[in-house]
């Protein structure tokens, strides 16, 4: 696996920050509980302008995993009603790619200082505290969203209001493969003034 450049600072924050990569393949190996709400845990610290707590996370592992699955499938056949079933199966196959899946959704509130956009924004806050937590615990991570996650009859079988967005589809486990580190190169968007 190729090593992520070095910053020049031992700080453990950002060395897990610059680190990270997305989870290619995930092995079988349940997480436990404690490690999930752990994940948990730091995902809510995220930054929340007017503390208006806009998440919800949507735990899946095991069977439950197959709700998603066939809501996947589902969804696929109303989009391409001539969609074969190898196909079909491909599609709800994306749904047990690792041993857990959580469900992020922004439930934004209407509020005078607090736009929806920050509302949204501070929930792929929360998506980025999982990642890390999850990274820190030794487990890999991929945020997937695509056509399900934009899908009323997704939402309806995972229980997402209809108003609520699926902000990210987040796969948990143990990483097999890791996409490489990308390059920390940040001089060519930053404007020193």
């Amino acid at each position: 696996m190729e090593q992520p450049e070095s910053v020049g600072v031992a700080n453990p924050v950002i060395e897990a920050i610059v680190s990270r990569s997305s989870t290619k393949k995930f092995s079988d190996e349940p997480v436990s509980r404690s490690d999930i709400e752990a994940m948990l845990t730091a995902a809510v610290r995220a930054p929340d302008h007017g503390l208006l707590a806009p998440w919800k996370f949507i735990v899946l592992q095991g069977d439950s995993r197959n709700l998603l699955a066939s809501a996947m499938r589902s969804a696929l056949k109303a989009r391409m009603p001539e969609v074969d079933a190898e196909a079909l199966d491909r599609e709800g196959s994306k749904a047990l790619r690792s041993p857990v899946l959580i469900a992020v959704i922004a439930e934004t509130k209407a509020h005078p200082k607090v736009p929806e956009v920050e509302q949204v924004v501070s929930v792929g806050a929360a998506i980025q505290n999982l990642w890390l937590a999850a990274h820190s615990l030794g487990y890999g991570a991929a945020w997937k969203t695509g056509s399900h996650a934009y899908d009323a009859g997704v939402k309806s079988a995972l229980g997402v209001p209809p108003e609520a967005q699926i902000i990210g589809f987040v796969h948990i486990g143990r990483p097999l493969q890791k996409a490489p580190v990308r390059s920390a190169d940040f001089a060519g968007r930053t404007i020193w003034l």
